[in-house]
């Protein structure tokens, strides 16, 4: 088909959609309608999972984990990684995508104020080589850089009101060690921070040189580097932690057989192992906290349904809309037919006025979707405590990103020419007679 041949036919077209403007319009805005709202339910499940990457990466994991146990005795296992700076010498080689990496120590331990105590994981570490940590909490009283001091401890708001305390009170925490004796520190709570759901309601943070001393280990050892990548690279971390997994091996190091899980579930299962020493273990953040994405999956789910039934709507609204239009044009498709016009240019007639109208309406759809999707960026829309659990945010976000609105358009206007195919094809098989009936 040539080019003027082209613009002949998309211009027929253009005006037909013009001439039957009420038709047009009406279908248009369903079609817009619609895509608008496939743009939100993408965005609200895009920014959710972009949500829980960025909190789960910044309170409890790395993109990519090198974590591990340490065994004293067969039975006894503690998640320590011993001599940690070879073991990062080892990632800087072997990961060359690392936007940079933290090391942090892990412990579950007791926590007790004058009023009250509750179990929380505790999180060790150097709030001076952090760079994202403060990005994403929001403090409600104290000050995130008192934490670099000994002795100090961070703790939720919903941590804080369990216990009874406030910025400046002391606590008393308590664990066993890494050899079974229970030991104790006392720490001054110097910040409380907004709970931010589902993992804040089980750790804290303080120095890792506090926690050193809770249980008792030298100062080459940590629970866990955590390597951080850009997010061009997020496709790949299965790839990268295999990649790891291989050049820790061969750098001689002993190495867990792959388990998607978060570490603390692994607990009794490498209790049970007959082996002692060092074992290190590779995950990525969907292991570390897989125990709750079931959330986003469940999000994505009925995403996927309300996405299936407004595509239905789309289709019946769509052939409808076009055996209408047949209808009405019946003694025009006659003459076109009488005039020596072929089947298929008949076809190509209506399928391209159901193309164009989609193509046009998507994209004012997409605009629509994105402009309310900003907007409701901007009003920082609280999201109701129920949902802060699962979400991990105190505010509603939705991503709406430029590949997404390009899908949305691809998707929505195949689906529009689709449905007006058949249609589209019944007219072009009218016999000129027939069609020509309908005269008078």
């Amino acid at each position: 088909m040539s080019s003027s041949k082209l613009f002949v036919d998309l211009t027929i077209a253009f005006r037909n959609l013009v001439q039957h403007r009420r038709r047009t319009l009406f279908l248009g805005a369903a079609i817009a309608a619609v895509t608008a709202l496939l743009v939100l339910l993408n965005g609200l499940s895009t920014g959710v999972r972009e949500t829980m990457i960025d909190t789960a990466t910044t309170l409890s994991t790395g993109h990519v984990n090198v974590g591990g146990f340490y065994k004293v005795t067969a039975g006894q296992a503690a998640p320590v990684v011993t001599n940690y700076k070879k073991v990062l010498a080892v990632v800087q080689k072997t990961v060359p995508e690392m936007a940079f990496a933290v090391h942090r120590g892990r412990g579950w331990a007791k926590l007790v104020s004058d009023t009250g105590s509750l179990q929380a994981g505790i999180t060790g570490i150097d709030i001076r080589s952090e760079p994202k940590f403060s990005s994403v909490l929001q403090l409600e009283s104290g000050k995130l850089e008192d934490l670099a001091q000994p002795g100090t401890i961070l703790l939720f708001d919903n941590q804080a009101e369990k216990l009874g305390v406030k910025v400046g009170d002391a606590l008393t925490i308590s664990a066993p060690t890494t050899r079974g004796t229970n030991n104790t520190i006392d720490v001054r709570i110097v910040a409380i921070a907004h709970s931010l759901g589902l993992l804040s309601t089980w750790n804290c943070f303080i120095p890792i040189e506090s926690l050193r001393a809770l249980y008792q280990i030298n100062q080459d050892a940590t629970g866990v580097i955590q390597i951080m990548l850009n997010r061009k690279d997020f496709d790949h971390i299965p790839a990268i932690a295999a990649r790891l997994r291989q050049a820790l091996d061969q750098a001689g190091y002993r190495i867990m057989e792959p388990d998607p899980r978060a570490f603390w579930m692994k607990f009794q299962s490498v209790s049970r192992e007959d082996w002692t020493g060092q074992k290190l273990d590779v995950t990525n953040w969907e292991d570390e906290i897989s125990f709750m994405t079931w959330t986003l999956k469940a999000l994505e789910g009925i995403s996927y349904v309300l996405i299936v039934i407004l595509v239905a709507i789309i289709i019946i609204g769509i052939m409808n809309t076009m055996w209408i239009a047949i209808r009405e044009r019946t003694r025009e498709i006659g003459t076109l037919r009488a005039i020596g016009m072929h089947r298929r240019e008949v076809l190509w007639m209506f399928l391209l006025e159901s193309l164009m109208l989609g193509l046009l309406a998507t994209i004012v759809g997409v605009l629509m979707g994105a402009a309310v999707a900003a907007g409701l960026n901007a009003a920082h829309v609280p999201v109701p405590t129920g949902l802060q659990f699962f979400l991990m945010s105190p505010h509603l976000h939705l991503a709406v990103h430029g590949s997404l609105m390009v899908r949305a358009i691809v998707i929505i206007t195949f689906v529009t020419g689709a449905a007006a195919f058949y249609p589209s094809l019944k007219a072009a098989r009218l016999r000129p007679v027939v069609a020509m009936s309908h005269f008078g």
